[in-house]
């Protein structure tokens, strides 16, 4: 049995976590509070950016975790804009 090369199992798992994000995809869309949707879109940004690292092991490509980080902060960033606006229009997250 010969073992299975390191790249295709980092593509293999990125594969599995793109599943996952059609799954959250669907829980930010449909969600029944507004809490479901910001949690959905927020875990949504991070299932982004472990697929991109996955990416970036698998395809050895070092630009992919640029991106990454970049998307990372990004995802931080929306987080607060969206978690302030609830809070100033009267709701508590």
């Amino acid at each position: 049995m010969t073992p299975v090369p390191l790249e295709d199992v980092f593509l293999a798992a990125a594969a599995l976590f793109v599943v996952l994000a059609i799954v959250l995809f669907y829980r930010a869309v449909v969600g029944p509070t507004t809490q479901d949707r910001l949690l959905a879109v927020n875990v949504l940004g991070t299932n982004t950016v472990v697929i991109l690292a996955l990416l970036a092991a698998g395809l050895d490509q070092s630009w992919f975790l640029d991106v990454a980080l970049i998307y990372a902060l990004l995802n931080f960033l929306m987080s607060i804009a969206i978690s302030k606006f609830t809070v100033d229009r009267g709701g508590v997250l």
